[in-house]
């Protein structure tokens, strides 16, 4: 009878497996803590003002929930932690990039709104009549820092204990010391006793308890040297009606300009941080349309072409050469062939650093020999010219072992009995190589060639290991070398310019991805022709 029951519990689900009651209320119960979990972070980063990522967060929320409740998806349900992580990790730093793309994003506007008048409210400065105060550093086991103040030039008041972010109203005094002064400090709110440092201990510590705001709505105090602190109030005051920060010390009024990200007095003092607002297709405009960024631009866009074409072209060419003369019967060939392809089998960080040394213009024996051979110091890191050739020669390096491999497996495939009949008709090697090697070659080398042509359009470790892009181009607005690409140039854009502007390296970025596209498009084109090509042979 119970077999019966079991039974009957179980339901059919569609897609495979069966539904039982317990099974369904695990089921639901996991999903309510994610869903929980889920909402938590959504509701915080929504008030945050990361709205891009809690928008994320609830399309997999939603995508999860549909996927482990609808029966038609049961094939999904193992793979849903996947799609999200797929979701979270790569289509959302793509959308996001677009997205920054058309916003101020950059130095000074790193915040969303929120955030940036969090950070000026947290400000604090010491009005003429504020207190100052003589105080007494402790710490305890966990390295935590006390202060026991006294009201400076008053050494008969009661002293003050207070540590950051918190007043301690009833703290436990240690027997005084010769000073007068307790030896320790009990917190009860804390395990740990708090112990008297020594000066050198304040001295190593400076720094960083300068930066330290201790006690809290009653007492807020700094340090502000050796043995002194002062009563600290807040500088700005943000009215959310008027969209307005007030600054306490001076009285100046600063206007919410969200067209700009910024605040603005009617003077045209802008304050400290500002935020991240859209902009719109500026970014764009500042790449295409602006002359002063377009000079250096076209070189660079051309650079990157050329470098890109010149290194494919010579890495194909002189890995097809040597597949080629070594898919002949010559002696000890197995072992040139596995010497050939040891630039392939280093990691590419070290051949790059060992070339910059050979390039070397003082102590690199390719360097002196430049210099010999032009009969005039050269110096390749300085000379906008060679330091191309330099980097063209290097990549090509890094590159043919890649196409010795593939064009070897490439040329075998080929039937011999087609060279048999082209020597009956009385076709030359060259004859033979233009008309049929090389065609059918390309049906299957064609796609890796094109890869590799958007590989090296990206070379970025290249670039930035040898020369860091240089020498730099004079009188460009933003920084720019004769030798960057347009990736390094996104990135010096990005990461390492004082002022980073990282909506502009997006929108490159974005521009890059469509050049990229449209090459890739044109691959299909090239692939179509190449096919017939060899369909004819």
């Amino acid at each position: 009878m119970r077999a019966v029951n079991l039974e009957e519990e179980k339901k059919p689900e569609k897609g495979g497996g069966s539904l039982t009651a317990s099974s369904l209320a695990l089921r639901l119960l996991g999903l309510m803590i994610f869903d929980a979990g889920a909402f938590w972070m959504i509701l915080t980063m929504w008030g945050d003002g990361y709205w891009q990522f809690a928008a994320v967060i609830a399309v997999i929320t939603v995508l999860i929930n549909y996927i482990w409740l609808r029966p038609e998806t049961y094939p999904l349900r193992w793979m849903s932690p996947g799609l999200a992580f797929m979701i979270l990790i790569s289509v959302y730093p793509i959308i996001y990039t677009v997205y920054i793309s058309f916003t101020n994003y950059g130095t000074g506007h790193l915040l969303p709104k929120v955030q940036a008048i969090e950070v000026l409210e947290q400000r604090r400065y010491l009005p003429e009549s504020g207190l100052a105060y003589n105080f007494t550093l402790y710490q305890n086991a966990y390295g935590e820092f006390a202060l026991l103040l006294t009201p400076e030039g008053d050494r008969e008041a009661e002293p003050i204990v207070v540590i950051p972010g918190e007043d301690i109203e009833e703290p436990e005094l240690g027997p005084l010391a010769e000073d007068g002064l307790p030896v320790n400090i009990i917190i009860p709110e804390v395990d740990e006793p708090f112990e008297r440092v020594a000066r050198a201990v304040i001295l190593r510590a400076l720094s960083d308890l300068q930066q330290t705001t201790f006690g809290g709505e009653e007492v807020a105090v700094q340090i502000r040297g050796i043995d002194r602190a002062a009563a600290l109030q807040p500088r700005y005051t943000y009215n959310e009606e008027t969209d307005t920060i007030t600054d306490n010390q001076t009285g100046v009024v600063y206007i919410g300009d969200d067209q700009r990200g910024e605040f603005i007095s009617a003077e045209g003092q802008v304050l400290i941080p500002g935020y991240t607002v859209p902009i719109g297709l500026r970014n764009y405009q500042r790449f295409l349309g602006n002359p002063a960024f377009r000079g250096p631009l076209v070189m660079i866009f051309a650079w990157t072409v050329t470098f890109a074409l010149f290194s494919t072209v010579l890495s194909f060419a002189l890995g097809l050469m040597i597949a080629l003369v070594f898919g002949r019967n010559m002696p000890g060939q197995k072992v040139i062939k596995s010497l050939l392809i040891i630039p392939f089998a280093i990691p590419g960080v070290l051949t790059i650093l060992v070339w910059r040394g050979l390039w070397n213009p003082v102590n690199g024996i390719v360097g002196i020999w430049l210099s010999n051979l032009m009969g005039t110091p050269i110096n390749v890191f300085a000379d906008a010219f060679w330091v191309k050739v330099a980097l063209i020669i290097i990549n090509v390096w890094l590159a043919y072992p890649y196409y010795v491999l593939i064009n070897s497996g490439a040329l075998q495939a080929i039937p011999q009995d087609m060279y048999e009949a082209a020597d009956i008709d009385g076709a030359n090697a060259w004859h033979q190589f233009r008309a049929l090697t090389l065609p059918l070659l390309l049906v299957g080398v064609g796609p890796l060639i094109i890869g590799s042509f958007l590989v090296n359009f990206n070379s970025f470790n290249l670039i930035y290991l040898f020369n860091n892009g240089g020498p730099p181009i004079v009188g460009t607005p933003t920084p720019a070398g004769h030798s960057d690409i347009l990736i390094s140039y996104v990135y010096r854009l990005a990461f390492a310019s004082a002022g980073q502007d990282f909506g502009y390296a997006s929108a490159i970025t974005v521009i890059i991805f469509f050049i990229l596209a449209t090459i890739t498009l044109f691959q299909y084109r090239f692939m179509r022709t190449w096919e017939k090509v060899g369909e004819s042979v």
